[in-house]
């Protein structure tokens, strides 16, 4: 807000003793108080430019979990949203069947072992008989061969009750890795087929950026290159991160590039889905630097208001990197660290105006 307040030396009768068109003198001028939404001060910052983005944040390691093999699911045990660890068991299907097969295995095993056991037996007496000529050498030749069929059943069984215990294993849904249960699809009584989605797992201390840059920034895509950016649910706050990867693929419809970044995220703030807007950091350097909002660039010049001495004054810049996610631009010359420029309302007060910010108020 800006507020009036007549010097004491005002004339009693405007424009007596002047000629006509004078501008009145400097005593006679009305000082003008600004609030503290007025003014900036020029500042020594690190400006950064490049070009924009937008895109979302997704779980680098995501996994759904699905049903191998058809079966009732028989209870639950975790949420959406429940963090879990690996191996964590997520859910069970009815397993009475495939039990009953997996003892039945294990049986047929079993036989198989003793038929190899007896047969290696007959081969091994068949063979004393045939050394010492009481049984002919056809009779060694049959025991040889029952004992390899007998050696391929035990095979058959023992690959029998390896997909026994394979089918008992599939009954029970495991996680595959520490994450976040994301949406759990099954509830206890449904009936699932073989590929049935039951959960989906996400891994949220891997989370990445993945956004589009229009594909004449190409140049200045590079990985390890920096980026900055804001997400939705997080108003005022940036996050960084660095490019991981770069599709070699510009979309054939947009003609953008898709980039993925790291995040540095050590508190794991950032869940997936969020929206994000910022930029890849292809430039940075450290200078004064005022508000873009503060400029004047309708002359052929750009210019700022400047108090200096409790006046306004016009000053020429020259201006260096544009910083416009931070909405400051870098001035090479006309301005020193310090300076108190004006913006707004403020900005268009004519040269030799007297000011008074709020910090040169004295106190009643």
């Amino acid at each position: 807000m800006i507020k009036k307040c007549l010097l004491l030396g005002i004339l009693l009768v405007a424009g007596c003793g002047r000629p006509e068109g004078a501008p009145p003198p400097a005593a006679a001028l009305a000082v003008i108080e600004i609030g503290r939404e007025d003014y900036a001060i020029a500042a020594v910052i690190e400006l950064e430019d490049g070009p924009a983005f937008s895109g979302s944040l997704v779980p680098s390691r995501q996994a759904t979990l699905r049903a191998q093999l058809a079966g009732t699911v028989s209870e639950t045990l975790a949420e959406a949203g429940e963090p879990v660890s690996k191996g964590q068991l997520l859910a069970r299907l009815e397993a009475i069947a495939i039990r009953e097969a997996l003892l039945s295995a294990k049986s047929a095993q079993a036989d198989a072992q003793q038929g190899l056991d007896l047969a290696q037996r007959e081969e091994q007496r068949f063979a004393t008989l045939a050394q010492a000529g009481a049984i002919p050498a056809r009779d060694l030749e049959n025991a040889q061969h029952r004992k390899v069929a007998a050696r391929a059943a035990l095979d058959r069984a023992a690959a029998q009750l390896a997909t026994a215990v394979k089918q008992v294993d599939y009954t029970e849904i495991r996680a595959p890795f520490a994450g976040t249960v994301g949406q759990r699809r099954i509830s206890r009584g449904d009936v699932v087929q073989p590929g049935g989605e039951l959960y989906t797992l996400v891994d949220l201390t891997s989370i990445e950026l993945e956004a589009a840059v229009p594909a004449e920034n190409l140049a200045a895509l590079q990985v390890g290159v920096p980026v900055r950016f804001a997400v939705s649910g997080y108003p005022g706050k940036l996050f960084s991160g660095h490019i991981s990867r770069i599709n070699p693929s510009a979309d054939p419809v947009t003609r953008q590039l898709h980039l993925y970044a790291a995040i540095d995220d050590p508190a794991h703030a950032l869940v997936g889905g969020l929206f994000a807007t910022g930029r890849v950091v292809s430039q940075n350097r450290t200078g004064i630097a005022v508000p873009l909002a503060a400029l004047n660039l309708q002359g052929l010049t750009p210019s700022i208001t400047r108090i200096r001495g409790g006046r306004a004054e016009t000053v020429a810049l020259a201006l260096g990197l544009r910083d416009q996610f931070a909405g400051k631009v870098e001035v090479v010359s006309g301005l020193s660290a310090g300076d108190t420029v004006l913006v707004g309302a403020a900005q268009h007060l004519s040269a030799g105006t007297p000011v008074q910010p709020p910090r040169a108020r004295t106190a009643l």
